[in-house]
């Protein structure tokens, strides 16, 4: 099994590749002023960033090496790192956890097709990795495929589906997932639905959830999954969700399969919600804890 950094370089690994290692080596050449100002943006905005989040870092950058006198190339992309992370560090944020032996019910959200029930089945897989028992509850229910496949998952880690059949209430299945979870589980991930071509339904779905978990005197963690591979547009999808619920942290899925994970900086910058998790592969084990200083650390890797 990989270590946690050793995940979130396999995560960069494409966008490191085909435009990070560009930035990087951006510094190794260029003299300070308007030329290296100018290529730094365009790879930035190339990399997923987005043309805001660009413009803050090159502002700050400017004013760094303004304020401390850099005068190396080499000492501004020191800097850039470190805006970088300072900007990736939006809050403290700790993985998935219960407290005080309650049920810790945690409510997936996030569009159709953007990994959510496979992430599901990663975040169970690790949780019970920790030697903690897992219940998933099959809220989607208005897509028979996504119980289906969320069934097929609980099989191949060995823990617990709850299902209604499809077209069911979603909340009631939620509401007998924790009465179960209270007698022999420690977790209650929740599968929920993502139809953006409904959305006051979908949210008003969401928001009963939420009210069936606060009248159990739990308190949900909200995770929002985004699919790398989608860019800007996930920011787009995100507000829709944040606008039902309050997100308390994000998942980007396939990070390991797009070349512009420059996507997380826009992300950390304009919804300020933490990345908790980031996937990094097709296993059930790809699935890394984010820390920014890593990502920071993975993206900046210089080739041997």
């Amino acid at each position: 099994m990989l270590g946690f950094f050793k995940k979130t370089e396999q995560g960069v690994k494409r966008t490191r590749e085909a435009w990070w290692g560009r930035v990087v080596h951006l510094f190794d050449s260029s003299t300070l002023g308007d030329e290296l100002w100018d290529a730094l943006e365009e790879l930035l905005i190339s990399a997923d960033v987005g043309v805001s989040t660009t413009a803050k870092l090159i502002e700050r950058l400017k004013q760094r090496v303004e304020g401390e006198k850099l005068k190396e190339t080499a000492q501004v992309r020191t800097a850039l790192k470190e805006e970088i992370i300072s900007l990736l560090t939006v809050a403290e944020a700790e993985p998935f956890s219960s407290e005080d032996g309650r049920v810790g019910v945690l409510l997936v959200v996030g569009v159709n097709g953007v990994g959510k029930t496979t992430s599901i089945a990663k975040l169970a897989y690790v949780l019970k990795e920790q030697g903690k028992r897992v219940i998933l509850a099959a809220s989607d229910t208005f897509r028979a495929a996504a119980t289906e496949q969320l069934k097929v998952w609980g099989e191949r880690i060995g823990v617990p589906v709850i299902a209604h059949q499809p077209g069911g209430d979603p909340a009631a299945v939620v509401f007998d997932a924790i009465e179960t979870a209270r007698r022999n589980a420690d977790f209650v991930i929740v599968d929920t639905a993502g139809r953006m071509h409904t959305k006051t339904n979908l949210m008003e779905e969401l928001k009963k959830i939420r009210r069936v978990v606060d009248k159990a005197s739990l308190e949900p963690q909200v995770l929002l999954v985004l699919d790398a591979t989608t860019g800007q547009n996930g920011l787009t999808q995100a507000r829709y969700f944040t606008e039902a619920v309050k997100v308390n942290g994000i998942l980007i899925a396939k990070l390991d399969s797009t070349s512009k994970g420059g996507i997380v900086l826009a992300i950390c910058d304009e919804l300020k919600i933490p990345i908790l998790y980031i996937g990094t592969g097709q296993e059930l084990d790809d699935l890394a804890p984010f820390y920014p200083e890593e990502f920071a650390e993975a993206l900046f890797a210089l080739e041997e």
